[in-house]
């Protein structure tokens, strides 16, 4: 028996690393090259293209690509239909290749909601949250809240997934941060 699943409807091509515990579900393509970690989930037609990479714990909901240039770190939450780019300047006629091709990491515990859009070429802080429909066009700082077309910050949450309030701490957990530098950071865990 293998460590993990994938339904039969799946394709995963040669070279692929997947680990323990991951599930792949219906429809998917996982392209060669790629390195999934463990604990993961697809869903339905999600395909991971060739050379990226999926840290543990990752969960991409229903209808996720994963273009090459992209990397997931730890326990990113990809919410259904949302999409990554890798080409600022796509044209059908002249493609530019795998070496042209920008790169997108979203770092640990980032999460993005349905349906939004992430241009190539930036970082998603830790444990920042990207709001259903925003169209990220530049970095996002760590806990980040961003909303809209083009996405601004809102606001802060916390690592457990609540807006913080004024002062920096969660209403849910009690954890508190606090500014250093134009970016917050964890104070205490209550």
């Amino acid at each position: 028996m293998s460590e993990f699943f994938v339904h039969p409807t799946s394709i995963v091509d040669d070279d692929v690393e997947i680990g323990a515990g991951t599930k792949i579900w219906h429809f998917c393509h996982i392209q060669s090259g790629a390195r999934i970690g463990k604990n993961c989930s697809m869903g339905q037609n999600v395909n991971v293209s060739n050379n990226v990479k999926v840290g543990n714990g990752c969960k991409l909901q229903n209808n996720v690509s994963l273009y090459e240039g992209v990397e997931l770190e730890d326990d990113v939450f990809c919410g259904p239909s949302c999409v990554f780019t890798n080409d600022l300047t796509p044209r059908a006629k002249y493609p530019k290749g795998h070496a042209a091709y920008k790169k997108t990491l979203i770092k640990q515990g980032a999460s993005i909601g349905a349906n939004a859009t992430v241009v190539c070429n930036h970082t998603i802080g830790e444990w920042a949250m990207i709001g259903a429909g925003a169209v990220v066009t530049s970095d996002v700082p760590a806990h980040a809240l961003m909303l809209g077309v083009p996405a601004k910050r809102k606001g802060w949450v916390c690592e457990c997934g609540q807006i913080l309030q004024d002062d920096l701490s969660c209403p849910d957990c009690g954890r508190k941060y606090q500014f250093v530098q134009g970016q917050i950071e964890l104070l205490s865990e209550q």
